[in-house]
Parts: C-alpha cells; structure tokens; sequence
C-alpha cells in the first residue's frame, strides 16, 4: 500500500502525463483516444497502467456481472482515472468516479474531461477510505486528513 506522499505524487504525474497528451492534441477527439494516449505517456514515464479494467459488481457476495462497468485506467494499482469527453462534468460523472472507486477498493480517484481548453479546468480529485496505515483522528470531533 502506498503512503499519502507517494499517491499525492503518483496522482501529480498522471496529472502531468494527462497535460502532456492535451497539449498535444488539445480538445475536440474520442475519449479512447486520450485513454490510448495518456496509457502510453504514463508507461513513458515509467508508470504502470491498466485499461479498461473490470469493475465486478457484488449483489450479496455474489458477483452480477464481471464486464458491466469498465475503470478506464487503474494507475499502479491504486489510483482509479475516470476520463470524459464531455462540454462540462455533471455530477453523475463523479458519482461514477466514486463508485469505480467503492468497486475496486480504491482510495484515490481522478476524473479528468479532456473536451476543455486548460486541462486543470477539467480536473477533480477524489479520496475515500484513506489506507489502514494513516493514524486515526485524535478523536471524534478531529477532522480527517484530506489530499484536495
């Protein structure tokens, strides 16, 4: 399992790598297209990358359907990137970002709309079930860490 700091700079270079391919390509393609691209910039880059990876979907320990829902990258195994080609990110876009998230026993998540014209504008971070390794809040009323 990765510390705060290495997915606060894991999430820094897919970031990077997702800045890159929309440089070079800006706004305006397929969504595959930029999945393709940001993959092989990652790998690049020295960082593993898997696409289109199963979420499996658990009706009472018994799994519905294996290739329903489709994570479009799981970054070093722990990192879910949900990316759109969309005129504006709605709120179902993050819900399904967090529920690929809940699916996959991710903590971290990025969901990144490549149909902008400054990436960072497109760009939404998300943590959920922070690792087992960070301490717990010194008491109830503490406020839990946050990586945003």
């Amino acid at each position: 399992m990765k510390t705060k700091e290495e997915l606060n700079r894991l999430s820094g270079a897919i970031i990077d790598a997702a800045m890159e391919v929309h440089r070079e390509f800006g706004p305006g393609l397929l969504e595959r297209v930029y999945e393709a691209a940001t993959a092989r910039e990652l790998a690049l880059r020295g960082i593993t990358s898997q696409r289109q990876v199963p979420a499996q979907v658990f009706y009472k320990g018994e799994v519905l359907d294996e290739e329903a829902h489709r994570i479009d990258l799981l970054v070093e195994q722990c990192v879910v990137v949900e990316l759109k080609t969309v005129p504006s990110l709605l709120p179902i876009d993050e819900a399904q970002r967090h529920t690929y998230m809940r699916l996959s026993d991710k903590c971290l998540g990025l969901l990144i709309n490549c149909n902008v014209i400054l990436l960072r504008d497109g760009i939404k971070r998300h943590v959920i079930n922070f690792p087992r390794q960070f301490p717990a809040p010194l008491s109830a009323n503490s406020a839990s860490p946050r990586f945003d």
